[in-house]
């Protein structure tokens, strides 16, 4: 058991670090409205490391004016801690903020074996409770096992544009010609810095990148689900990188990396689970043939470029359409939608998104960095009109770096929308 002088000294300094922390530089984000504050459901947010899950909850917390206890387990000096060591943390809890407390953020909690054992014990006795976590499965799916549907999930992607923006302190409505200048200056910065939060501020980009991959292989991965082979689950990783975008071939992967094809599924997988990726499936009544054409984005642009030995393809198509898809699943998510790519056959030019409520395509999207070209205009917009046909929908959107315009075109309307004016769109 750890002594319980440490726990004190140890949250201690952790409640000094918050306090003197300034908050007024934190940025807005949209997730806060997702928080409920008076409901007895644990509040967890889930999403890859460093993302901001932590500076989410403490800034709600605080400006709603809210008394909390915290405990970042995340921190080496609690880092073999057990679950009998629980109730001393809140033990210590209660003498550093005090008995009538109720409101507990638990930060990283799932670092501590039986910790839901914890969480549920403390659900029981009417105390609120905030939980970050960066494991997808030792979250959602632990969580769903055993608090029973008790507790809100809130998933937390790195900055969005609009995030990127409003940090960097972009003007994101005025219409003057500096204004859109500097737009899109900042896009061409975004899809190469990425929108982690710390590494705005940081100089040496390509270390802050290669120990955040590390930490996810090693701490979210290695250990959590005891992997032998840590070198061919970092090549996998990478290879991923450096092939954004593109569909899966589990054959060659495991080709490549001289591992069983059984191993690479698991190695993705894990890699997904710690929100590195996110996949997307083929829209496809056969579940079969959604589970075989799977393509993977990474969770945020700036992982590409900042690695080392990096030779991730410099196609800004590409870039765009990771962006598209990750700010896709942040509007999506919430609103119970569902998002898919569409290829009616192997020869055929795919649709990038088809976003779906149930089993009804909503919207088609398609993303093209440049249509200025007659014939890659003819190939996106045909692509649109055919899916729109089979699919049933009408609602047909094109995203590219262009001005922003409806045209009429075999008898549908297409959108054509600025990619800028899409991410920068108010919801």
């Amino acid at each position: 058991m750890i002594n319980e002088k440490i726990i004190l000294q140890t949250l201690t300094e952790q409640q000094d670090y918050t306090t003197s922390s300034n908050h007024s530089k934190w940025i807005s984000r949209k997730e806060e409205t997702l928080f409920e504050f008076n409901s007895s459901l644990a509040q967890v947010v889930i999403g890859v490391r460093r993302s901001g899950k932590s500076t989410l909850c403490h800034k709600v917390l605080l400006e709603h004016d809210i008394k909390y206890g915290y405990v970042n387990f995340d921190d080496d000096r609690l880092a073999n801690i057990k679950t009998e060591d629980l109730n001393t943390i809140l033990s210590c809890i209660y003498q550093i903020y005090s008995t009538d407390i109720q409101y507990l953020f638990l930060d990283e909690i799932q670092n501590v074996d039986g910790w839901y054992l914890f969480v549920n014990r403390l659900l029981r006795t009417g105390l609120h409770l905030f939980i970050t976590g960066s494991n997808a499965k030792l979250l959602s799916g632990e969580l769903a096992t055993h608090l029973t549907g008790r507790y809100n999930e809130i998933h937390l992607y790195p900055f969005s544009f609009a995030e990127y923006c409003d940090f960097h302190g972009i003007n994101k409505h005025s219409i003057t010609t500096k204004a859109d200048a500097e737009r899109k200056l900042a896009f061409m910065d975004y899809i190469n810095i990425g929108g982690f939060p710390e590494i705005q501020s940081i100089k040496n980009k390509r270390a802050y990148v290669q120990s955040l991959i590390e930490a996810i292989v090693t701490k979210d991965i290695q250990k959590r689900f005891n992997v032998k082979n840590v070198d061919a689950l970092r090549k996998t990783a990478h290879h991923l990188i450096n092939n954004a975008c593109q569909e899966l071939n589990y054959d060659k992967i495991a080709e490549f990396l001289n591992i069983t094809d059984n191993t690479t599924r698991k190695y993705i997988d894990y890699l997904r689970q710690a929100f590195l990726f996110q996949l997307l499936t083929k829209h496809s009544f056969k579940s079969k043939k959604r589970l075989r054409n799977t393509k993977a984005y990474i969770i945020d642009p700036g992982i590409q470029n900042n690695r080392d030995n990096a030779f991730a393809a410099e196609n800004i198509g590409w870039r765009l359409e990771n962006v598209v898809y990750i700010e896709l699943l942040r509007r999506c998510a919430n609103n119970f939608l569902d998002i898919y790519y569409y290829k009616s056959s192997s020869r055929a030019k795919e649709v990038d998104f088809v976003v779906c409520s149930q089993n009804k395509a909503i919207e088609l999207i398609q993303v093209a960095y440049d249509i200025e070209n007659e014939k890659t205009f003819n190939r996106e917009v045909s692509s649109l009109i055919n899916a729109s046909s089979a699919l049933s929908c009408n609602n047909l959107t094109l995203i590219a770096f262009t001005d922003t315009k409806n045209i009429e075109l075999q008898g549908k309307t297409i959108h054509i929308v600025s990619a800028i004016d899409w991410l920068l769109k108010e919801l």
